[in-house]
């Protein structure tokens, strides 16, 4: 079955791999974004790539009518939505008290209500068909704030709040409208060199560092079979279990490492630096889904392959178990 999909935060990063991936599986794509030379370059991605049809809209999503109108049309030429995914985002590189009111605002906007505008223009379409998934693109910091990124980190924990409560509405009302949260790690894409930041180095992911096809391989994978949650490679593991069984350490570890490791060792010019947080990164040039740390990415993860995998790892543990039993019970002979 050729399955209809929007994708928020098409034109790049994450989102751009992730629109690559389904329309290699032919796929009918919707493309959301504020970019115009990102967005036409995501089109001919994917009309390249086999897609069965391509449509292109130009969107923040912190508007809520855009966004519903844009899903309107998506119904109106398909006749339904089968998977939309939520990955439109932006963020503020500073410590907390150097972000002004109007930019935590904005974060706000686009990366939480930008999620709770696009959930509620695909319900709209998917309860009135009993069916469709929803994938909203998380990250550790999800559930583990890091410092200089208090806005991007407030806003993802807000998500994480949405999801829990919709997700019991949607069990209770509409149980064939299924909820995913994808929490991601460390990404190279080209939001780290378009992030409004005020530090006097490089933003960059916090290493180890995954390629954007990785996350794009998860947010399929959790489209397809609908997880509660899907965790992405092992620091976002190891963030979790931090945060619930040490988080006092975790902040003390943090205070000492986390500003180093999310900077190069690259000067800022303050004068040339040009962010995307109130206007698209990729609206004159075509910033594609990688960033500048593609040496550094990792194409695969073990972490994910456990988590998609549950029931082989699950069976190789028991045989494991069984074996290691076996061999005791002959030597007590």
């Amino acid at each position: 079955m050729t399955q209809t999909v929007v994708v928020t935060g098409a034109s790049a990063g994450v989102g751009r791999a992730v629109a690559r991936a389904y329309a290699a599986r032919g796929a009918r794509l919707a493309l959301l974004a504020r970019g115009a030379a990102g967005l036409a370059a995501a089109e001919r991605d994917c009309r390249a790539l086999g897609a069965a049809d391509v449509r292109t809209h130009r969107v923040d999503v912190a508007d809520a009518g855009a966004v519903q109108r844009a899903a309107d049309d998506v119904v109106h030429r398909h006749g339904g939505i089968d998977v939309w995914v939520n990955n439109a985002m932006v963020s503020v590189f500073a410590p907390a008290w150097e972000i002004t009111a109007a930019e935590f605002r904005r974060v706000t906007e686009v990366n939480y209500l930008g999620t709770v505008h696009g959930t509620l223009a695909a319900l709209r379409h998917m309860r009135a068909h009993g069916r469709g998934a929803i994938v909203q693109v998380g990250s550790a910091l999800a559930y583990r704030g890091i410092p200089l990124q208090s806005a991007y980190c407030a806003a993802k924990h807000a998500v994480q709040g949405f999801n829990d409560s919709l997700r019991a509405e949607l069990l209770h009302d509409c149980p064939g409208v299924t909820l995913s949260m994808v929490q991601l790690p460390a990404i190279n894409t080209p939001q780290f060199s378009w992030v409004r930041t005020r530090l006097p180095r490089h933003p960059q992911p916090v290493p180890p560092i995954f390629a954007p096809e990785v996350a794009a391989r998860a947010i399929l994978w959790a489209a397809d079979h609908h997880p509660r949650e899907l965790n992405v490679g092992g620091p976002t593991w190891r963030a979790r279990l931090g945060d619930a069984l040490l988080p006092g350490l975790l902040d003390r570890k943090l205070a000492r490492d986390g500003y180093d490791s999310q900077q190069t060792g690259t000067p800022v010019d303050p004068a040339t630096w040009r962010d995307n947080l109130d206007h698209p990164g990729d609206d004159e040039r075509d910033r594609g889904a990688a960033g500048v740390f593609a040496d550094r990415a990792r194409g695969r993860s073990a972490a994910l392959w456990v988590g998609t995998h549950k029931p082989a790892v699950s069976g190789l543990v028991l045989a494991a178990v069984g074996l290691a039993l076996t061999g005791l019970a002959r030597r007590r002979h």
